[in-house]
């Protein structure tokens, strides 16, 4: 028994490094790495298992009951003979791979063979085969979830219910028993080791897979990371250069270039001396990548350097695209051919589809930002004219009734205008630039108002530096004046407060004013409202530039009540820029 042991796990070696060839081929690892097979996948996967099942049975040794001596290779038998064989591996195998219709497919094709061999044991024998290919479908998981031990216990349980059928089928009972006692353990152990090694190497073509997957996923991963913040100025020749560094550390190329369509924007690497930047591109097959915008590997001929002693004799040039347009390349350069792997060439097309992503996005990110500005000058330009027409009004009438004062506020105006000017022209401020700005605009209202109006300053003098879009401030003033002196014959008041907070500048503009409605004010900073006065538009432009620039966090807070005034205020995040 220990020497049939012995010599079936010989013959399991055989078996063993067919596997492993197997394990080669594109069919299998496609079959491998599916989790459910399509109809074809279980057709093609049926009958490979059940040929290698034929290679078990094959791989055999037969036993004649009679005189108990073994032949080292399976063939036709006598009806004295039986065989000690590993056929149940690729049977277990297919159902636990596959499921039960392509165990069973396999156990039938498996089974049949076995039949046609003879002996007295061959219905036995091919039944049992049948019967493991069904069973085995039972425990048919993912592939990669199965334990070893349990493809052990599997095919140990399908080879031990063979011998269960032999000896319930097979005639005479007393050959029968005979030959269970003979190769029972020795097949039943030997075939649980079988399978489990078939695993064991299914498993290590998978973790394989994984592996190179990981790694490659932690190289794209850290050069996206690291070329981001390059590549969202766009390509050029700055911008190319750091981007070739950086993947060169990570995929240690013998050399990495980038070029525009015309011209090598970066070569980092051996042959810098040469391939110098902003040359134009030398080699027709970088042009054709261009105009082709396909990945193709060049040998040392295709390069066409011009000089003899260059140390890159082969090269990957993939395109770089921006809305599937080829806008510049790629290039990885080797010193031999033999290099450039299918999983290098996989590598390389994946990061030219990073960094094409990465350029689409940045030049989508700039046109974004170019419409925020021209929507923030619109909204600008939707403020000036209303408080100008307000104020020419007011002059209009003392011109007549006090000239004095209508020059007095005419040379306020024009300060004002100076300064207004001046400020529309940026996007962003400090608040003491706002500040002066408001306090221009508070002179031509004190002027108009005398006696009537009262303007307090609470202001931190360290938040001045901080930096706050141009007219947020006049809008909020101005709307506070308006209701502040609105039916009130003395008394109105505005108080202005900026103070630091422990990561935000909180600024408030609170007046004494008619106040509004809770449903009024909720009502302002979500949508333009339409008035005689016009506070609404602006009021919910200064809201929405504030959003825009500083997030949700920073928009309008309103509190008023009827008769008892408004409050104004508004957060924005705390800077050390000045």
């Amino acid at each position: 028994m220990f020497e049939l042991l012995i010599t079936m796990l010989e013959r399991l070696g055989i078996i063993v490094a067919i596997a492993f060839i197997l394990t080669r081929l594109k069919f299998f690892r496609g079959m491998i790495y599916q989790d459910e097979l399509n109809r074809r996948q279980k057709l093609v996967a049926i009958v490979f298992f059940g040929f290698f099942g034929i290679i078990g049975t094959y791989t055999g040794l037969s036993l004649n009951t009679e005189s108990l001596q073994f032949n080292r290779w399976a063939s036709d038998l006598t009806s004295d003979e039986a065989l000690a064989n590993s056929r149940v591996i690729g049977v277990v195998l297919a159902g636990l791979l596959g499921g039960y219709k392509v165990g069973l497919g396999a156990g039938l094709i498996a089974g049949i063979h076995r039949f046609t061999l003879g002996g007295f044991t061959a219905f036995s024998c091919g039944f049992a085969s049948i019967i493991a290919g069904y069973i085995s479908g039972y425990f048919y998981k993912k592939n990669k979830h199965i334990k070893l031990s349990t493809a052990f216990i599997i095919a140990a349980m399908a080879e031990a219910l063979q011998m269960l059928v032999i000896l319930l089928f097979s005639q005479p009972f007393e050959k029968a028993w005979a030959l269970v006692e003979i190769i029972g353990i020795p097949m039943i152990v030997a075939n649980g080791l079988g399978c489990t090694l078939f695993l064991m190497i299914i498993k290590s073509v998978i973790n394989e897979g994984e592996r190179v997957g990981a790694v490659q996923a932690q190289k794209t991963l850290r050069i996206a990371d690291k070329t981001l913040a390059y590549l969202r100025h766009g390509l050029n020749q700055e911008t190319a250069h750091e981007v070739c560094h950086i993947i060169q550390d990570e995929i240690k190329a013998t050399a990495v270039a980038m070029t525009n369509t015309t011209k090598i924007l970066a070569h980092v690497g051996q042959g810098h001396d040469h391939h110098r930047t902003q040359m134009p591109i030398q080699t027709q097959i970088t042009l054709n990548v261009i105009n082709k915008g396909e990945i193709v590997i060049a040998n040392k001929k295709m390069i066409q350097c011009r000089s003899e002693d260059c140390p890159l004799g082969a090269a990957v040039i993939a395109p770089l695209k921006r809305r599937d347009e080829t806008i510049g390349t790629l290039k990885f350069y080797f010193r031999y051919e033999k290099e450039i792997t299918p999983v290098v060439t996989e590598l390389i097309s994946g990061l030219s589809a990073l960094l094409s992503n990465q350029l689409e996005i940045a030049e989508a990110d700039k046109a974004f930002q170019l419409a925020k500005e021209a929507e923030i000058k619109v909204l600008q330009a939707q403020i000036n004219p209303h408080f100008l027409f307000n104020t020419l009004n007011t002059i209009l009438s003392l011109v007549r009734s006090d000239p004095t004062k209508a020059r007095k506020l005419l040379v306020s105006l024009s300060h004002f205008l100076r300064q207004n000017m001046s400020v529309t022209t940026q996007n962003i401020i400090t608040l003491e630039h706002e500040l002066r700005h408001v306090k221009a605009y508070l002179e031509i209202e004190e002027t108009r108002f005398v006696d009537k109006l009262k303007v307090f300053y609470q202001i931190d003098e360290g938040t001045l530096h901080q930096r706050i879009p141009p007219l947020t401030l006049q809008p909020i003033v101005e709307n506070a004046i308006k209701h502040g002196i609105k039916e009130r014959n003395g008394n109105s008041q505005v108080i202005i407060s900026i103070q630091k907070g422990n990561n935000h500048v909180h600024v408030s503009i609170e007046d004494n004013g008619i106040g509004m409605s809770e449903e009024r004010a909720k009502e302002i900073c979500v949508t333009p409202i339409k008035s005689s006065n016009g506070n609404g538009v602006a009021l919910y432009n200064v809201n929405r530039r504030l959003m825009m620039l500083f997030g949700e966090k920073s928009g309008l807070n309103i509190k008023s009540e009827i008769n008892k005034g408004t409050e104004i205020a508004f957060t924005i995040p705390l800077s050390e820029v000045v």
